[in-house]
């Protein structure tokens, strides 16, 4: 990962940040799954970890080979974003970095799911899992988030972003389709 590519969203009047956020978050994922491309992470450098106000900002950055960036920006995966978005790249990551962990985070929202998937796992009745899983077993997740649409299941759901805290450690690995990966990291700058 020595290369990056930074696409910044213009500021529009008829859209919020993240509206555009997820679709251009949408296009990469295509894009991603389509090429099948698992050697392309990403980070959101204004990323605001604030509880109360949480949010990805207006940056998305792609981190990969040169060749590898080359390749995905050579296909027209930014169709219809080329006007709400700025892009700079690829350009070398640069000497002084730190390197951190930006992973997707699942919550356990759904007290339902959970009960039928226990009531499946376990062999048990829907009374069973009920008072298994009460009501307010419902996780609540503080986290930023885009809303994306899977290309393997095709169903509509937010996906929660967390970038771990930085550090010297560099970790290879392969990327989801979403650019995540819970253990690779990526340049931090």
């Amino acid at each position: 990962m020595d290369h990056y590519v930074e696409l910044r969203l213009l500021p529009d009047p008829e859209f919020k940040t993240t509206v555009l956020m997820s679709a251009l978050f949408a296009k990469l994922h295509r894009a991603l799954f389509d090429g099948n491309s698992t050697r392309i992470g990403i980070s959101f450098p204004g990323v605001r970890a604030d509880p109360e106000h949480p949010g990805l900002g207006d940056r998305l950055r792609l981190h990969g080979t040169a060749a590898d960036l080359r390749a995905l920006m050579a296909r027209n995966w930014l169709t219809g974003m080329t006007d709400h978005t700025e892009i700079h790249g690829p350009a070398p990551v640069p000497a002084t970095v730190s390197y951190c962990v930006v992973r997707r985070v699942q919550a356990k929202s759904s007290p339902e799911r959970l009960r039928r998937r226990l009531a499946r796992r376990k062999g048990i009745s829907a009374a069973e899992a009920s008072r298994a899983i009460p009501e307010d077993k419902a996780e609540r997740l503080d986290l930023p988030y885009v809303t994306v649409k899977s290309r393997s299941t095709g169903q509509n759901f937010r996906l929660f972003v967390e970038h771990r805290p930085p550090g010297s450690e560099v970790v290879d690995g392969p990327f989801s389709y979403y650019g995540l990966s819970p253990a690779s990291t990526v340049p931090w700058f």
